[in-house]
């Protein structure tokens, strides 16, 4: 199945976009998910048909449903509580009752990931179109599960999972209780979870669109938007340019506007696969008028042959972070980063053993280094165009030596 997930600065027009976007593949024959995040029923409101909680058929192969952070949030309560049972009794603490709280801070956000891996992983469905929150809130969206699988690791390390059986022994030799059982039975389920999540948006059939209205604003926003998501190594497949004003305009007024959307459509196009999206004149409401938009389309996902037939790798290939080895020529190896939109005053790099923390403007993101590279050290850095390559020598003492 394929996944497309729509964000764009608040404002922009990312509803309307997801749902006309979903409506048209569903009336392309395709059997379509549409997964609401905002906490009002905006779909429903672009759709003209209410979308509950529940999936439900809003148009011929169209479901569509919105994520509910409070019942998932009492529903983990309840069953969090269910399996810490013995330490509450040991520590004589009294159930909550989880019909008393609303959702504490974050819990919406692990609903969000929680129900688009669970939509991504069904069956039922060829397409899942999600409409994620403002794209500020939807970058800091990705970076929860890796961020919060290296806490989890941090905190649990692997490693002292192994004496879990002698937990009962050298409880009862120092006197004082141990790490519960649950405990890290609770992180490793997590960490499966989390790790799910990261594989559905690192899966060659997920991509980002991005919704944007071109201007000054716009254009800002899509640079830092595309910068986070270039650093998650997310592959973005359009941006949808809404409310592009006609070119023939009678009016005087309108000269500037449509002077100001000409440039920025034209910068656009030098780093993406720019779509327009004519203006309607109004907002657009109903079935009716999300046809009328003629939102770009969704390629179709390879079917299993195809994809056997390739050696299980059609489609399109997620963002990568090759390696180019240029020992023979320079005696280093060089590491490129596609950062569109970066720039060299925002840039920064630290190196923690075998990881590399990379920050470009707002954004920060630890990742491991490739095997070759952790036998190196760093040799310098630099911007060209839009890529951040980073050089690294190979360190004597841990380098393979040739005869």
């Amino acid at each position: 199945m394929r996944t497309l997930l729509i964000t764009g600065p608040g404002g922009s027009g990312r509803t309307t976009v997801a749902a006309a976007t979903a409506l048209a593949a569903a009336r392309a024959g395709g059997r379509v998910l549409l997964l609401g995040t905002d906490r009002t029923d905006t779909l429903g409101a672009v759709l003209g048909t209410p979308v509950g909680t529940a999936p439900g058929e809003v148009a011929e192969g169209l479901t569509a449903r919105r994520v509910d952070a409070g019942e998932d949030f009492r529903a983990d309560l309840a069953a969090l509580q269910d399996r810490a049972a013995s330490a509450l009794d040991l520590l004589g603490a009294s159930r909550l009752d989880p019909e008393g709280f609303g959702p504490l801070p974050g819990a919406e956000e692990l609903s969000v990931l929680r129900a688009l891996r669970d939509a991504a992983l069904s069956p039922a469905y060829d397409l899942l179109v999600v409409d994620l929150p403002p794209a500020e809130r939807a970058l800091a969206l990705f970076t929860l599960p890796e961020d919060l699988r290296r806490a989890l690791r941090g905190l649990l390390p692997p490693e002292r999972q192994a004496a879990r059986a002698l937990r009962p022994v050298l409880g009862r030799l120092a006197g004082v209780p141990m790490p519960a059982e649950w405990l890290y039975g609770t992180a490793a389920r997590w960490d499966t979870e989390l790790a799910a999540v990261e594989a559905v948006l690192a899966d060659r059939h997920t991509a980002v669109r991005l919704v944007a209205e071109p201007g000054p604003a716009g254009a800002a926003a899509v640079r830092t938007a595309g910068l986070g998501l270039a650093l998650r190594g997310l592959r973005t497949d359009v941006l949808v340019a809404g409310r592009v004003l006609p070119e023939s305009v009678e009016d005087s007024w309108l000269a500037g506007p449509v002077a100001q959307q000409r440039k920025t459509l034209d910068e656009w196009r030098q780093t993406y696969d720019v779509r327009p999206v004519a203006h309607l004149g109004r907002d657009p409401r109903g079935p009716d008028d999300l046809t009328a938009l003629a939102v770009p389309g969704v390629p179709a996902a390879p079917d299993a042959s195809a994809s056997a037939a390739s050696g299980g790798r059609a489609g399109p290939a997620p963002a990568e972070w090759p390696v180019t080895d240029r020992l023979a020529d320079d005696g280093v190896l060089v590491w490129h980063i596609p950062l569109p939109g970066a720039r060299r005053e925002e840039l920064d790099l630290i190196r923690h053993g075998d990881e590399i923390a990379v920050t470009a403007g707002p954004f920060r993101r630890t990742v491991p280094l490739p095997s070759a590279l952790r036998r190196c050290t760093v040799d310098g850095a630099a911007l060209r165009e839009d890529e951040l390559r980073i050089r690294f020598r190979p360190d004597p003492r841990l380098w393979p030596r040739t005869p």
